[in-house]
């Protein structure tokens, strides 16, 4: 059971087909600056963001585990949450060389429930497919209506549902890759499960993690949510068309997000109207050159 949400083990299905796999879930992680990007520690937060006693409050993340579960103490909360993550990060590593040594370049698009990454993913692939193989791993507890909406640009896309699960993980993405067929120096999308907690914390192998917020949620999004914001190598601000309608503050936002991730680099777009959409291609374009090129200093490998 996810200590930080109480998903627990249950059925993934993938394309439709159900598949048995375990729920690798845990508690959200806390991130050092200074590392790499997928060194995790359990450290706490920066103490300017969440170390303040705050009258009035019951701070259940207050403990060495960062959670809390009825009956369950810190001390194994803790023990639980290293022996999952390990495992997820040797299968993160595998998927990492796989798609290092083909040139792939893996984006894990995270934010939380209706933000706009499909509408701003169906976009993308508008203005990328005719400059390279663009493929895509859809992930929501149920349904498969964004996958659709994928295939119809003409793309592959394969749905996996989490079930009960609230996040994908690096299992998961490793079955999907399995089944893809992905073509060299091509790009990879995957869209995660719509939250801004537990997706944070699971290495899934991608290049980078791409946080989307949109200025209809508040500003405050990167206090409440710091570990998704600290993980995150991108912020796109999405629906800046609905600036005009909303009192929304666009530097108070961006403040928020570089307090808990200095220096973490913002976009401003609307997907829908365009707006700020040059300078993300452009940005997907680099990284996927990066991965090219990369890839040509790899072993053989099998096609």
């Amino acid at each position: 059971m996810c200590t930080t949400c109480g998903c627990g083990i249950g059925q993934t299905r993938i394309n439709g087909k159900t598949v048995q796999l375990r729920r690798h879930a845990g508690t959200a992680l806390r991130y050092r600056p200074t590392q790499s990007d997928h060194a995790h520690t359990h450290e706490q937060a920066p103490s300017s963001v969440t170390d303040l006693p705050v009258p009035g409050t019951i701070d259940f993340g207050a403990g060495i585990a960062g959670t809390h579960a009825p009956g369950m103490s810190q001390t194994r909360m803790v023990k639980i949450e290293r022996d999952i993550l390990a495992k997820n990060n040797q299968y993160a590593d595998e998927n990492r060389r796989y798609l290092a040594e083909r040139g792939i370049f893996a984006l894990n698009l995270v934010s939380s429930p209706g933000s706009g990454k499909t509408t701003l993913l169906v976009k993308t692939i508008d203005m990328l497919r005719d400059r390279f193989p663009v493929a895509v791993i859809e992930g929501d507890q149920q349904t498969d209506h964004d996958a659709a909406r994928i295939r119809a640009t003409g793309v592959p896309a394969l749905q996996i549902n989490t079930g009960k699960g609230c996040h994908l993980d690096a299992h998961m993405i490793g079955q999907a890759l399995q089944q893809l067929s992905l073509r060299n120096n091509s790009l990879l999308f995957i869209e995660n499960v719509g939250n801004l907690v537990c997706p944070s914390g699971f290495d899934l192998g991608e290049a980078h993690k791409v946080v989307i917020l949109s200025v209809t949620e508040g500003e405050d999004k990167p206090l409440k949510y710091p570990d998704m914001f600290h993980a995150a190598d991108l912020m796109l601000l999405n629906k800046c068309d609905l600036l005009p309608y909303l009192s929304f503050d666009v530097g108070q936002a961006i403040a928020y997000a570089q307090r808990v991730h200095p220096g973490l680099p913002v976009l401003q777009i609307s997907a829908t109207q365009g707006g700020g959409m040059p300078e993300w291609i452009d940005w997907i374009i680099a990284g996927c050159r990066r991965a090219a090129a990369i890839s040509q200093t790899a072993q053989p490998h099998d096609s």
